[in-house]
């Protein structure tokens, strides 16, 4: 993509008519007031598109973000969510210099699309008590909150507010779908905003006064004595702000050609903007989806649209504080209504839900984490059970299935030999992982041969092996050692010898003579073995080199 200053200006105009509603909404709902979200836009804004690791990545106050916040807002107070702010940033900068931004990738999409699920959902609740124009009821549980708002609105009905955010929302669904590239969100808060100013509209309480300008960087918010209590709330916060940085940046790079971000960078950049923005007193910012999308698709090519966006919101908020004060609170609660649906990909869950069981079960399970519980416990809960589950199906790939050893058999023997030395060897071969998730099973199969005396187990297709691995295999030959069967193994990979031997299995084997390069080898050892035990009258053959 080539670059263009003008197209790119002008992308950064469209995202900033885009971002306002929206940072003006989520300062609003975080607690922390208006002001809190403009400031996160522009200084965050700024920093994040000078420092980050995308060229075209917006960033700001977000819904995701929004969501941790208001509980934190609610125990530790604004002070308490400016601190949180800057540690989580501090913690950012910490990952990116620990280079831990490629461990991102391998979050699994059911985890991401549930959590997003989750987060659009919590976000439509969130505005209930402004959508419906009630005051904020008490409670930290969005579900809990929604309820009381929704009753106390049964009891007193009054339906400008409903109305309004209602409108907008529409207004912003049904625009999109008419005319994608019109930034309807603007187009209806001014609508609803000049509604209420000329009718004089009665229950449409406005945003109120805002600060003609940024605020001067001040860190009369630092309380060194709280860190120790604000620790895990902005590990989450810092947690959530790599996670979504980092998902939007991929997005970003699959809507162009040629761009490909910096993790690392990413990160930095996230972590500096977050030390910056309590300073000014934002919320913790992230990076948007949605506004990175329009700046993809308005057709920026370089840092400096998102670096427009910010400056448009810096000079809005110096020129026109006056004017965005009257907009009606239920006009944002509209905007940030139509968000969350939109956030919702219906055709992306359904096709992750006829994927397999075991991503219908993760998404399932990551929504409902992050509308019940918060969001890092989501992602924790929803990456602990896709990696459970995917344990459980390459575990489910290992086989042992007994084999045929007679094609192995060194040197000529008689149809009469053949069936003595079946009638008391028996082979197996072990395919796929001998690890913890599974290594029980085979313990148990080993286990339960009889009638034999020696058991040979050919492991050249033993894909990885793990100290539980290597532990139930030296259980399995004690416990068969016990009833009077030998085993014999062929084919253990040098990697694999180290991990027997550090549990003292291939010392067990090789003190008895029982671990072989190949499975011609373990058949001699295993004949010389019914000889000794005068099981076989027949002299020994001499052994033939074969492959594993």
């Amino acid at each position: 993509m080539g670059r263009d200053p003008r197209r790119d200006l002008l992308a950064g105009l469209t995202v900033a008519i885009v971002a306002l509603p929206l940072a003006l909404g989520f300062g609003v709902s975080s607690g922390l007031g208006a002001e809190a979200g403009l400031a996160t836009a522009v200084v965050a804004g700024a920093l994040a598109a000078l420092l980050g690791g995308s060229h075209l990545q917006v960033s700001g106050p977000t819904g995701a973000m929004t969501v941790v916040l208001v509980p934190i807002v609610a125990r530790y107070g604004p002070g308490g969510v400016l601190m949180v702010g800057l540690m989580a940033g501090a913690l950012l900068v910490g990952l990116a210099l620990l280079r831990a931004g490629r461990y991102m990738r391998y979050v699994p999409a059911p985890v991401v699309e549930g959590f997003t699920l989750g987060i659009a959902c919590v976000i439509g609740l969130q505005q209930i008590p402004n959508a419906l124009g009630v005051d904020q009821p008490e409670g930290e549980k969005v579900l809990l909150v929604a309820w009381r708002a929704v009753a106390e609105f049964a009891a007193h009905p009054h339906w400008t507010a409903a109305g309004l955010s209602l409108g907008v929302a529409a207004v912003m669904l049904l625009g999109a779908r008419w005319r994608p590239a019109v930034p309807f969100s603007i187009v209806a808060v001014i609508a609803a905003t000049v509604l209420v100013e000329v009718f004089g509209l009665p229950g449409a309480a406005p945003i109120g006064e805002l600060p003609s300008g940024l605020p001067a960087p001040s860190l009369s918010f630092l309380d060194i004595s709280a860190a120790g209590s604000l620790l895990a709330p902005a590990v989450a916060v810092a947690a959530l702000a790599a996670l979504e940085s980092l998902l939007s940046a991929t997005v970003a790079d699959g809507m162009t050609v040629g761009q490909q971000h910096d993790p690392d960078k990413e990160l930095f950049g996230q972590g500096v903007a977050n030390l910056a923005a309590p300073l000014f007193g934002g919320v913790p910012a992230t990076a948007a989806i949605a506004r990175t999308a329009v700046n993809v698709r308005s057709g920026a090519s370089s840092r400096l649209a998102a670096l427009t966006h910010a400056a448009v919101l810096a000079v809005i908020v110096y020129a026109a504080a006056p004017l965005v004060e009257r907009v009606p609170l239920a006009a944002l609660a509209g905007v940030l209504l139509a968000t969350a649906v939109r956030m919702v990909e219906v055709g992306s869950l359904r096709a992750m839900a006829r994927a397999t069981r075991s991503d219908a079960v993760v998404l399932v399970l990551t929504a409902a984490a992050t509308l019940v519980l918060d969001l890092v416990y989501a992602v924790i809960i929803g990456l602990a059970v896709a990696g459970a589950l995917a344990l459980r199906a390459v575990a489910a790939q290992a086989r042992m299935d007994q084999v045929d050893f007679r094609p192995d058999l060194p040197g000529e023997h008689s149809d009469e030999e053949h069936a003595l030395l079946a009638e008391h060897i028996v082979a197996y071969r072990i395919d796929g992982p001998l690890f913890f998730a599974g290594a029980h099973r085979f313990l148990l199969e080993l286990t339960e041969v009889a009638d034999v005396k020696v058991v040979i187990l050919r492991m050249s297709r033993v894909t990885t092996m793990d100290a539980t691995g290597a532990l139930v295999l030296k259980d399995a030959v004690e416990k068969l050692d016990r009833r009077g069967i030998a085993v014999m193994t062929s084919g253990i990979r040098s990697g694999q010898r180290q991990v027997l031997a550090s549990v003292g299995a291939l010392d067990l084997l090789r003190s008895e003579g029982r671990e072989y390069d190949t499975t011609p080898e373990a058949i001699a050892g295993a004949r010389r073995h019914l000889e000794r035990a005068g099981l076989l009258a027949h002299p020994s053959h001499r052994i033939r080199k074969a492959p594993r």
